[in-house]
């Protein structure tokens, strides 16, 4: 083959390969998640709301900024080997060998004069104080743009949407996938009362047609009160984005206080940072902090806490009881499954706090 010939097959090879790669593309955004894959993405904060985010003390330069200097990436690397180590490099126990334990409980039958909380794995969970039902960052379908994309572990995903009871309040601590999935909360529209997220993430929910007058968006240092129960937005030290923009919408932690002035904290997901210290001196006597603890690394330090600043932030906080929920159902991070579950007990001996130890699907009361 001369010079020539094998010049135009490599173009033709090319071409073809350029053509099946944008058809298989267009099957992909298309056909994904039954032809939704680009509105699960949501929308990018605009106009009203766009003008009110850019009032907020917190947003800077066209995005919002952590209290305390803060990169997502902290070791020597870039983002790209970062990704590529992650996603090439072997590693022991990533995922459990077996099923993880759980408990299938009929959520719609729960005691009402109890106060209780049923975890799903990762950060999804139920609250139920004084009769109020929470749901917090519930992800019941996929926690990724894709499904074949951060599976959950067997044993962790026996709750369908069809379990899940009337929410009087859903609480979503920031937009990214593993805390806001798209599927989940548009089937669960019709059971949700009232929405409680950041500044900024209300443009997803009105964007996916859920009534504005059910959305309650705050600020940090911000609170409303909604139907008696008071929810107060407070830091936390993370990012946010669906996409490859970040940091267009706000990221928190929450305290909710009822109507008896029980106190629970939802920590979302945040690296170690002085608010741990202002929640815990501006709301004492928290009966319940609920706190990030997996998916940490080295490599991105700042933006969750650490093994060994989980029992900084117990003491800091102050709380009566303690749960411990992002771990035991995605493998997101390098540690082994269960290594976040190690880290739970030595800071609750370091910090000599009482820890509540969850098993999936199983009422703890609180």
């Amino acid at each position: 083959m001369n010079r020539r010939d094998f010049i135009k097959k490599s173009l033709i090879a090319g071409t073809v390969v350029a053509a099946g790669a944008a058809t298989g593309g267009y099957i992909f955004v298309n056909k994904t998640a039954d032809g939704k894959f680009m509105e699960s993405f949501g929308k990018l904060p605009s106009g009203n709301r766009l003008e009110l985010i850019k009032q907020s003390p917190n947003y800077k330069d066209g995005q919002f900024q952590n209290e305390v200097p803060t990169r997502v990436m902290t070791g020597n690397k870039s983002g790209f080997q970062t990704m590529w180590e992650f996603l090439t490099e072997k590693r022991k126990d990533l995922a459990p060998a077996q099923p993880v334990p759980s408990v299938k409980t009929d959520l719609k039958s729960l005691p009402k004069d109890k106060d209780l909380i049923i975890w799903f794995g990762h950060s999804s969970y139920l609250l139920q104080v004084n009769g109020i039902k929470i749901l917090v960052d519930p992800v019941l379908i996929q926690g990724s743009p894709v499904k074949f994309i951060n599976k959950p572990y067997p044993g962790t995903d026996i709750y369908k949407l069809q379990d899940i009871p009337e929410i009087d309040f859903l609480v979503i601590s920031h937009d990214h996938w593993d805390h806001l999935d798209y599927f989940t909360v548009k089937e669960l529209k019709s059971k949700i009362k009232n929405i409680v997220v950041p500044l900024g993430v209300g443009e997803h929910f009105e964007y996916w047609n859920f009534p504005l007058d059910k959305i309650t968006e705050l600020d940090w240092y911000k609170d409303a009160e909604v139907n008696g129960t008071k929810f107060y937005c407070l830091p936390a030290r993370h990012f946010s984005g669906r996409s490859i923009f970040r940091n267009k919408t706000l990221w928190a932690s929450f305290v909710v206080e009822f109507a008896d002035g029980k106190k629970v904290y939802i920590g979302g997901d945040s690296g170690y940072g002085p608010h741990f210290k202002y929640t815990g001196e501006h709301f004492p006597n928290i009966d319940l902090a609920i706190l990030e603890n997996g998916q940490y690394n080295q490599d991105w330090n700042q933006i969750h806490t650490m093994p060994e600043e989980l029992g900084m932030a117990m003491q800091a906080l102050n709380a009566k009881q303690y749960i411990t929920v992002h771990h035991s159902k995605y493998t997101l991070s390098k540690h082994s499954w269960d290594d976040p579950l190690k880290a739970e007990q030595q800071a609750a001996k370091d910090s000599n706090k009482n820890l509540l130890v969850l098993t999936i699907g199983k009422p703890q009361e609180i």
